[in-house]
This record gives structure tokens, sequence and C-alpha cells, in this order.
């Protein structure tokens, strides 16, 4: 199969439980792997989030924030430093406001997500011969995951960023204002 140049030169290099947690790069078929399963982590928090908050009774908080985790999942399909760091930052903080078993899990998935995109976002490559797996066209699955990311983000890109930044700002300080009222201060205009 080698010999044809049918299969993988560089096979993946590492389990998904251990990709999961603790990726590493050693070809450029993780790199494509890593940026596909935080794709993947990024919708499903996105739809998590928007259940939840549709069933507390907040269906426009809840796709506002699906909208925010799944735009940060294609930008971290791109190996968008940025989309990572704001996804993770964003579900810290809901995890601080309404901590949770499974939030915490999740938290420590997109820390190591947040890590996979770091490592993604710098590697290079150590010969030229050395390139990026094509990303496939044939099941929904790929559509959904390879082709839709490649296409979209260029075109969302900067309203990302402006969106992601402001409702980021805004749950910031709602999170502040939820610990000061925990810890028993109140704030007088807020009353």
């Amino acid at each position: 199969m080698q010999t044809l140049g049918i299969s993988d030169s560089a096979p993946q290099s590492d389990s998904r439980l251990k990709n999961l947690f603790w990726p590493t790069i050693h070809s450029a078929s993780d790199v494509d792997t890593l940026g596909t399963q935080g794709y993947w982590i990024c919708a499903v928090v996105a739809l998590l989030a928007l259940g939840e908050t549709t069933i507390m009774g907040q269906p426009i908080l809840g796709a506002l924030m699906a909208i925010y985790f799944y735009l940060g999942g294609v930008g971290v399909r791109q190996h968008n430093l940025y989309s990572a760091i704001v996804v993770f930052i964003m579900f810290l903080a809901n995890t601080v406001a309404s901590p949770g078993i499974l939030s915490v899990f999740l938290t420590v998935v997109l820390l190591s997500n947040l890590r996979a995109t770091f490592i993604a976002s710098f590697w290079a490559p150590e010969t030229v011969e050395t390139e990026i797996p094509i990303r496939f066209n044939e099941t929904w699955g790929d559509k959904f995951a390879d082709q839709w990311p490649k296409w979209l983000w260029p075109k969302i890109r900067l309203v990302y960023y402006v969106y992601s930044a402001g409702f980021l700002c805004v749950v910031l300080l709602g999170v502040v204002v939820l610990a000061l009222r925990r810890v028993g201060i109140a704030l007088p205009h807020l009353r």
C-alpha cells in the first residue's frame, strides 16, 4: 500500500484517549486530527450550552452561547489560537459560575484542546514533502468537519473576533458581579 502511495506515510501516533487529554504532534496527520477533534469538542459544547440554557428558560442566551462556541470550534479546526483561548476562557467562566462534574470535565478537555491548538498553530514540518492531509468531501461528517470550516472561517473570522471579545467581556463582568454577591459585597448601582 505504501509503495503505491495510497496509505499515509505517518499514521496517527497516539490513542484517541491520550490525544483527548494530552495531545502531541509527530506528523501532519496529527495536526489535522487535533483540529478535527477540537472542532467536534466545541460543537458538542455549543449543543450542551444551548440545551442547558434553554432548559433554564433563557433560549436567547443559549443561542448566543451556541454561536460563540460553535464558531470558536470552526476557528479551532483552522488552528486559530485566539479561538481556542476564548472558548476555554468562556467555558472556565461558566464552570466558575455554575460548577458541576460535567463542567469540570469539559473544562479539562477544552484546556487540552487549547494546548493542542497552540502546538498545531506553531507546528512546522521538518521536510518539504510533509503536508497536511487532504480534507475529504465524501460523507456528511467530512463536509461538516473538513469542508465547512475551511469555507466559513475566512468569511466570519473578523466578525467572530469582535463578537467573542464583546460577549466574553459581558460574561466575565457577570461572573465578577456574581462572585461579589456570593461573598456579600453589594454593588450600590445593581440593587
